[in-house]
């Protein structure tokens, strides 16, 4: 029967090196068979975004095993040796894993910049549809501009969320009076959309999963961004940001609509403020 000392030395090691190869199995399985894995994504943006990742796991996955096949070899091979010496060192070897590390980092870093650069630099198309996006604890409100293509005047002291109008828009000017409020948003399949974040209280995240996207609003900012959903669907939409005791609450949807469709839920919405369901003519 081994000492008490030298049995901790052997049993205790061997344990922790099968706990790690374990895990490292377990995470790589995971991985592998695309448990718990993101949405489908319903963009370009969001598919470069999920090409962008699994290259970033093949390329740092191999690391990954390797590294934690040679910890737990390590931890198995030199149980219960005991040295005075301390640790040898080898400067050149330690260079050269930091140097690789470093080089395959940056350069997968690198070679994401482009995609995130062209959703935040790239200026929205010319034809995309435009909309404001309020943030407030804890709810989501959007705004369309009527038949002119102009955003009426608002107002801070006439904001009423109780009487439908949380942005505080002037009925007493004509550019308003068409304009749309909704408690979710709805876009076109397949054009793009250029939302105008604003926050009426403190900072929140629009985040959508399946757009791949997320963007803070911050207080007394305008903050321009823009999107193309090219599936039609209902998707949610989520506060991101740590808003507040509700902020568990603060969610709405995001529905793309079918070209043909969302027409038509403009012309409904036309209507339902007294409007004439064509354009008049002049």
């Amino acid at each position: 029967m081994l000492p008490p000392d030298l049995s901790y030395h052997v049993k205790f090691p061997m344990l922790l090196a099968l706990l790690i190869w374990l895990v490292a199995a377990a995470v790589t399985g995971l991985i592998l068979a695309r448990r718990w894995w993101f949405p489908e994504a319903i963009n370009a943006h969001g598919v470069s975004f999920d090409s962008h990742l699994a290259a970033t796991f093949l390329l740092t996955g191999p690391v990954f095993i390797a590294a934690h096949a040679a910890l737990g070899w390590v931890i198995l091979r030199y149980r219960g040796v005991r040295t005075a010496s301390g640790p040898v060192e080898n400067n050149r070897l330690e260079f050269l894993w930091t140097a690789a590390a470093a080089i395959l980092f940056v350069g997968i870093a690198a070679a994401g910049t482009g995609i995130w650069a062209g959703v935040h630099f790239d200026p929205a198309p010319k034809d995309a549809i435009r909309v404001e996006a309020l943030g407030k604890q804890f709810a989501w409100s959007f705004r369309y501009p009527g038949r002119d293509g102009k955003f009426g005047r608002t107002d801070i002291r006439l904001i009423n969320d109780s009487n439908g109008n949380p942005f505080g828009i002037d009925e007493r000017d004509a550019a308003g009076r068409d304009d749309i409020s909704t408690a979710a948003l709805r876009v076109p399949a397949g054009r793009p959309v250029l939302l105008t974040l604003r926050s009426r209280d403190v900072i929140h995240n629009f985040f959508v999963r399946e757009l791949r996207l997320k963007q803070d609003l911050v207080p007394g900012m305008e903050i321009p961004f823009w999107f193309q959903a090219d599936k039609a669907g209902e998707f949610e939409v989520a506060c991101s940001e740590l808003c507040g005791l509700g902020h568990h609450q603060m969610r709405t949807s995001l529905i793309v609509l079918p070209a043909a469709e969302f027409e038509a839920w403009l012309r409904q919405m036309h209507e339902q403020l007294g409007l004439p369901s064509q354009p008049e003519t002049r």
